[in-house]
């Protein structure tokens, strides 16, 4: 779902009623495609989030924003240097095209007034953030555009900024819906949601679809229209001028079957029936950020993480090939005691055979006396030959053993590998990402780099927090190293541990503090137990929890991984908590 041009008209509206007037205080660019400028008002802080990302372009001010780099990049310093304490004067709007401009007065090195504006530009692939001075030239963007990308318009520091080419389709705040309902109805072969596309700006394929099911109950073609639907139609618009000019937002989000944000938009959404839950929300900003927060999540975690999931997935398929390999060998060896019956039939035989056979055919006394042929060295005596066989039969028995010993291990090893896989994709912080690194450095499953800079020790991040209904810490391990920290250092003597069934996850903990657990606690700390592991996508979860006490690591095992045999199990749906 694209965010349409009404949808902006009312961000802007908000930023407006919310920022106007509001001090820079502080700018952070937490990735090549995303800014966050802290706002300062009357009333306090606000986070001023901004994206130029293809899949979520938008502006919206939000609660929780990303982790900012360690070092800020040159665009952020350059940002800083103009716009730091600059005043936000007011937000436009270029009609309903989706394109807001953020003016502010702000301050030059010589101390003289100036304005500089932020051009937000929502276009998909083509979305940017960009600034401009007050000769309209550009400063700089998340996103430069040279030649090579558009002839039409370069967006480069120095560049005069251009607008893009202007879209032939009718504002309804400046026209009637008479006017916009004919240019509607002249494109009669077109079906409705594409006529009221090509005709209203501002509307996303989502609300023309929707003008469409409101008028026909499904998409007639235009020509094909009644008389009592055209009036539905002009109704229909007359409706949405009236939600544009009184800004009669109703922010609504609409959730698939798995409950996963689908859609949203500005206005109720009816045209996929009962099928599909919608959610009333209270703004137009906590809509967004609730829409985009699992998407971007993800998407900024395989960003910020691809190498070391690149690398990961490399030493998953190493594993899992050698394993493959050492089974395949562990099979071979399964026909060693066939091996060793010929050796001993060649052994009592070779009084009466003679160098230079090829095949010897000799009784098996183990299968009645019947004749067995056996394949041998020509260039070999029968007791040679024999020799040799009991050679093959000694070595598939070492190997059988060392195989079984090497094939226990690959799997630990798979196993483990997996749990990282697991953790590396919920985690969202670099310093997440460079612990989790650490540790596959540390099992030498990747290799350090060089460095001649003196490594300074890394302060750990605390596990993750949570408060049940009752009041009862829930503590969630990040990393293996601090899932087994959690449950040998910090667990006590009636606190809970809890882990899901059968697949990979973080060690729970559900912190007792000298008090009875009732089991309304131990339902809740299970539900995030479960979101906190790889089935956290499944229906309902089986979750084992037992006191910390019965939890123990057998000698040598990988980080993370224990065991237990007195425990208990809760089918949960798993909940995703906030963290404290």
């Amino acid at each position: 779902m694209a965010l349409d041009g009404i949808y902006l008209s009312f961000l802007v509206s908000k930023v407006n009623d919310l920022l106007k007037g509001a001090k820079v205080d502080k700018i952070h660019q937490p990735s090549k495609n995303e800014l966050v400028f802290i706002m300062r008002t009357k009333g306090g802080m606000h986070k001023l989030y901004f994206s130029a990302d293809a899949n979520s372009p938008r502006f919206c001010v939000v609660e929780k924003t990303p982790e900012n780099p360690q070092t800020p990049p040159m665009l952020c310093m350059l940002f800083r240097k103009k716009l730091t304490s600059a005043t936000l004067v007011n937000v436009e709007q270029y009609g309903l095209d989706r394109i807001a401009f953020f003016n502010f007065d702000a301050t030059n090195d010589i101390g003289d007034r100036v304005k500089l504006t932020l051009v937000v530009e929502i276009m998909a692939q083509h979305s940017n953030v960009i600034l401009i001075n007050e000769d309209n030239r550009v400063v700089d963007a998340l996103k430069r555009v040279d030649g090579e990308k558009s002839s039409y318009r370069l967006v480069l520091p120095g560049a005069e900024y251009k607008l893009p080419p202007p879209q032939e389709k009718l504002d309804l705040r400046e026209n009637e819906p008479s006017v916009v309902c004919d240019a509607v109805l002249s494109l009669t072969n077109a079906k409705l949601s594409s006529a009221v596309l090509k005709s209203l700006q501002g509307v996303s394929p989502l609300v023309s679809r929707e003008i469409a099911y409101r008028v026909t109950g499904d998409d007639k073609a235009v020509g094909e229209l009644s008389a009592d639907e055209k009036m539905t139609l002009l109704c229909e618009l007359c409706d949405l001028k009236s939600m544009l000019v009184n800004e009669n937002c109703r922010p609504m989000m609409v959730l698939d079957a798995s409950e996963k944000p689908m859609e949203f938009s500005f206005m109720p959404i009816k045209q996929y029936g009962e099928s599909f839950k919608t959610i009333v929300k209270p703004d137009v900003f906590s809509l967004l950020e609730g829409f985009y927060s699992e998407r971007d999540r993800l998407l900024r975690t395989r960003s910020k993480a691809a190498e070391l999931f690149k690398m990961l997935e490399n030493c998953i398929e190493r594993t899992a090939r050698k394993l493959n390999n050492q089974q395949e060998d562990l099979d071979k060896c399964a026909d060693r005691e066939s091996i060793r019956i010929n050796a001993e039939l060649l052994t009592s035989a070779q009084y009466r055979l003679q160098k230079g056979a090829s095949i010897y055919e000799v009784e098996n006394y183990y299968d009645n006396n019947n004749i067995v042929k056996i394949p041998v060295d020509p260039a070999l005596t029968p007791s040679q030959n024999a020799q040799k066989l009991y050679k093959e039969y000694r070595k598939a028995c070492t190997a059988e053993n060392m195989l079984i010993k090497l094939i226990e291990s690959g799997k630990e090893d798979l196993a483990y590998l997996e749990s990282v896989k697991d953790l590396l994709e919920r985690s969202t912080l670099e310093r997440e990402f460079s612990e989790i690194k650490d540790e596959l450095i540390a099992q030498g499953f990747i290799k350090p780099k060089k460095s001649n800079k003196k490594q300074m020790k890394k302060q750990s991040l605390p596990p993750l927090e949570f408060k049940t209904s009752q009041g009862f810490t829930v503590l969630v391990g990040r990393n293996n190293i601090q899932n087994d920290k959690l449950t040998f250092k910090t667990g006590r003597k009636g606190d809970i541990w809890l882990h899901s069934q059968n697949c990979p996850g973080s060690h729970t903990l559900l912190v007792a503090d000298g008090k009875e657990i009732p089991d309304d606690a131990i339902v809740e700390a299970a539900e995030i137990a479960a979101f906190y592991s790889s089935a956290k996508t499944g229906t309902i979860v089986t979750v084992d929890y037992t006191d910390v006490k019965n939890i123990k690591k057998p000698n040598g095992a990988k980080p993370g991984f224990v065991v237990y045999y007195t425990y208990y199990s809760v089918n949960v749906k798993p909940k995703d908590v906030a963290d404290k």
